[in-house]
């Protein structure tokens, strides 16, 4: 059997949980490995990669990968992706392409004319439990979608390095959720309205973003989605969803470490939510590059495109508008 060969862009958090779990698929040769910080390589030498380099080009030009995933800094993103792109390698990228609208409609148009699949990571798409809501809304179960709700708060806020670089709440955090919203009832949206405050840290505020925020979206349909976002759950990682609809209501609660519940007459004692992303989106970060494994062995079409990326993008940067403005923001008014 020919393995497809891979190889892996940035070795953080979620690099290494990539690496894995591609070293575990039958399907794959994980073949190189690239990082600018080299204490980050020695992973990969321990796992024996053949190609282990602090160079994205060197190991893009070594002329032995199919496919590439990149785990890089959010502005290197487009970059790495074009030049991938441009040397007929195929693309699974993390979230978001670029904060920029133009750089990324000009990725997009280089991916399309070079002829390779390119892949976003919006790993929630594969979690089971918003499948299953998914698969119940798209099969009527709830009948026609009315009102969707959506809790996404962390733990903890990230590091505010990170915050300066990311594009802030809406766009390395609340992207995921726009996505959602659009991926869980399949209906586009057509205007945002925010609002938003520091109230967990105010460095937060210092580096021009905020740490919690409502975002109120409209579909073309006029039914409505609600997001609540907050950078800081003392309790754990809170992922929830709703979707209201004419005939019924469909719900997906968080994942805990376990479901023991101890009852006496102080009271009612549960696990928390599971605490991080890390944890909660484990067999979600798996099933989604064995879905972008089998768009390449089998010719399947891709479960989220660049074009899914470019309209999250915009949904976010309706939203930092509406912040500005104070005011319901239209898509279109973001060109």
């Amino acid at each position: 059997m020919t393995k497809i060969k891979f190889g892996i862009a940035g070795l953080g958090r979620i690099g290494k949980i990539h690496l894995d779990n591609l070293l575990r698929m039958d399907e794959v040769e994980v073949v190189a490995v690239a990082d600018p910080i080299a204490t980050e390589l020695e992973m990969a030498r321990k796992k024996g990669i053949e190609l282990v380099t602090t160079s994205y080009e060197t190991m893009i030009n070594s002329k032995t990968l199919d496919a590439v995933v990149i785990c890089t800094p959010t502005d290197s993103h487009a970059d790495y992706v074009e030049i991938a792109a441009k040397a007929g390698i195929h693309i699974f990228c993390e979230k978001p392409l670029d904060l920029n609208l133009n750089r990324v409609v000009e990725v997009l148009s280089i991916v399309k004319t070079s002829g390779v699949k390119l892949m976003l990571g919006f790993n929630r798409r594969f979690d089971k439990e918003f499948v299953k809501i998914h698969d119940l809304v798209e099969g009527g179960e709830v009948g026609a979608p009315h009102l969707v709700k959506i809790t996404s708060r962390d733990p903890g806020a990230p590091p505010i390095s990170y915050i300066k670089k990311s594009g802030g709440l809406f766009l390395d955090m609340t992207i995921h959720d726009f996505d959602m919203a659009r991926y869980i009832v399949g209906k586009e949206v057509i205007e945002v309205y925010a609002k938003g405050a520091v109230l967990v840290d105010e460095k937060i505020g210092e580096a021009g973003d905020i740490d919690t925020a409502i975002v109120i979206l409209t579909y073309e349909d006029q039914s409505m989605a609600v997001i609540d976002n907050s950078r800081e759950a003392k309790y754990g990682y809170d992922q929830r969803i709703e979707v209201f609809g004419s005939k019924g209501m469909v719900q997906s609660n968080n994942n805990f470490h376990d479901s023991h519940r101890l009852y006496t007459a102080a009271g009612v004692e549960a696990s928390l939510p599971l605490h991080f992303f890390l944890e909660r989106y484990a067999e979600a970060y798996k099933n989604e590059l064995l879905d972008f494994l089998g768009c390449l062995v089998n010719g399947d079409s891709l479960p989220v495109n660049g074009q899914d990326g470019l309209i999250s993008l915009k949904i976010g940067l309706a939203a930092l508008k509406s912040i500005k403005e104070e005011r319901p923001v239209r898509i279109e008014e973001i060109q």
